[in-house]
């Protein structure tokens, strides 16, 4: 995601909205029934702004007491009025409406109220991975090495998914997410690794068109080669941009960060990657060389899908048979972020891997 942390701050707003529509009451369900529904959004407090809009999280009201929090996105109302922006969003969001895997963040809803229009969506109680290296570096020190695989493998496995999506005709929707970097890589308060933003990016590059703006430049570091020289992009250079956040993961330096934004892009197309040797010592080959293919500037020469990576980095955590799991990774994120409200389960559980908080 671009959007900038911002103070949080209560706010309570409603937002109606009416689910569909209806020619007269149905008076019995049966396949092409409309049932008509007005959907109420409660926004609880502010999460983040940016240059597109702000995330709020709220809560979902429903019949007889019921409810859900979720997290809304809601545009700026200057976008929501761009005949271009909508159109290209609109058809971006309907592609990943249906992409529901454990590994991404759900979209609930793309809506209109009166002030715009909004997205509804997974609400995330955890952290992302900015905040997750960020406090690393203040700890002074590095994620262990299992969990690198983990994450990176859990990134791998919702890529995979939304890549081989398809139509109800069994035709390849070809999505490929364009902005895989270490805010829009969550993880929750459970220890589950969770991409979002599917298909925001080419929204996003034209709205900094029209504004003027600069906000692309946060995320051109992570740009696969091809996507950095507007070239066109498929599922490798989705591959491309997991192993920029791979190696940040590994050694903690973003190998692709410059001054300027064209010193990045040069350095993305011709700069050289160095050695992981150099930062840490002690990582395993297997891993070095998993990285490193998918850093390879050629799209030919990388991983052919994003489950191949997956394959690969499975069978090098698990190949003795145990390694690191969902709760290792919660245990750990309570270990290193005490003040919040990580999974109690994390607390208890998976000893067979506790060593790893140690490293």
């Amino acid at each position: 995601m671009t959007e900038k942390n911002a103070k949080r701050k209560s706010r309570s707003q409603c937002i109606t909205v009416q689910s569909a529509s209806s020619s007269g009451r149905v008076t019995g369900f049966r396949p092409g029934s409309v049932i008509t529904t007005t959907t109420r959004y409660e926004l609880k407090r502010q999460i983040a702004t940016g240059g597109m809009g702000s995330i709020y999280e709220a809560e979902q009201h429903g019949a007889v007491g019921f409810v859900k929090t979720v997290a809304i996105k809601l545009l700026l109302p200057e976008i929501s009025e761009d005949e271009e922006f909508v159109s290209m969003f609109i058809g971006e969001a309907k592609l990943v409406a249906g992409l529901v895997h454990q590994n991404i963040v759900q979209m609930y809803q793309l809506g209109r109220s009166d002030d715009g229009y909004f997205i509804a969506m997974e609400y995330i109680d955890g952290i992302d991975l900015e905040q997750f290296m960020a406090r690393h570096q203040e700890l002074d020190r590095t994620v262990p090495v299992e969990l690198v695989s983990y994450i990176a493998s859990r990134i791998c496995r919702g890529l995979e998914y939304a890549h081989s999506k398809t139509d109800e005709n069994g035709e390849r929707l070809d999505i490929v997410h364009r902005d895989v970097s270490p805010r829009n890589i969550m993880v929750t308060n459970e220890g589950e690794v969770k991409l979002t933003d599917f298909g925001v990016a080419k929204a996003r590059r034209i709205v900094a068109d029209k504004l003027n703006d600069c906000m692309m430049v946060g995320k051109i570091p992570y740009m696969s080669p091809e996507q950095a020289t507007y070239k066109d992009t498929d599922k490798k250079s989705d591959i491309f941009s997991l192993g920029v956040v791979f190696y940040e993961l590994l050694t903690g330096e973003r190998i692709f960060e410059r001054d300027s934004e064209s010193d990045a892009i040069d350095g993305i197309v011709n700069g050289e990657i160095p050695p992981v040797e150099g930062f840490r010592q002690g990582v395993p080959q297997e891993l070095v060389d998993i990285l490193m293919r998918c850093l390879a500037r050629s799209p030919a020469e990388r991983f052919r899908s994003a489950g191949e990576v997956g394959y690969e980095l499975e069978r090098h955590m698990y190949s003795k048979g145990y390694g690191p799991t969902i709760v290792t990774l919660a245990k750990y994120t309570a270990e290193i972020f005490p003040e919040k409200r990580f999974y109690e389960a994390a607390s208890r559980g998976d000893d067979l891997n506790s060593s790893i908080l140690r490293k």
